[in-house]
């Protein structure tokens, strides 16, 4: 019988929003390229980092009939990448319904080191909030709500 463990002191697992730019690489193509990934710790392992879906070329992915079971996470399925002849087995994984502690990854896609290169890239730029942008934005009456923000960019007609 199968049984759902929840993560704490004895066995910690951490999931956050990762704060750079992440690519994967397969036979010198990139595969998967997202400013969205999620780096989950846990206890003794290796950070994974976790691609939305949307962010990885699925259609070099084929699903395998491979299952593995964690007591945190619940199970996982894998896929195969194929790709300009190439193949390597279970090369992906994903848990489609994990454990409700664990519901962050769901239906995200990780990449075994051995399979795939995955490298960090540069840091996401911070976006405003949209309250911000509104108090910064001219309504139209030739005055915005709050002062301009700073130019980032030289003027023209002042640089030489």
């Amino acid at each position: 019988m199968e049984t759902m463990k929840t993560p704490g002191p004895d066995h910690p697992i951490e999931i956050k929003a990762h704060p750079r730019r992440v690519r994967a690489h397969y036979q010198n193509h990139v595969v998967a390229d997202s400013s969205d990934v999620l780096a989950l710790i846990e206890a003794g392992y290796h950070r994974v980092f976790y691609f939305p879906r949307a962010d990885v070329s699925m259609e070099y992915f084929s699903r395998t009939d491979r299952d593995t079971y964690c007591p945190y996470k619940g199970h996982a399925a894998y896929f195969t990448l194929v790709m300009d002849g190439a193949i390597t087995e279970n090369a992906a994984w994903t848990y489609e319904s994990p454990y409700p502690a664990m519901s962050a990854i769901e239906g995200r896609i990780a990449f075994f080191p051995n399979a795939v290169d995955v490298q960090e890239g540069e840091a996401t730029a911070s976006v405003p909030a949209p309250g911000e942008v509104v108090r910064h934005t001219d309504a139209g009456a030739g005055a915005s709500q709050a002062e301009p923000w700073p130019t980032n960019a030289p003027n023209p007609d002042t640089a030489k």
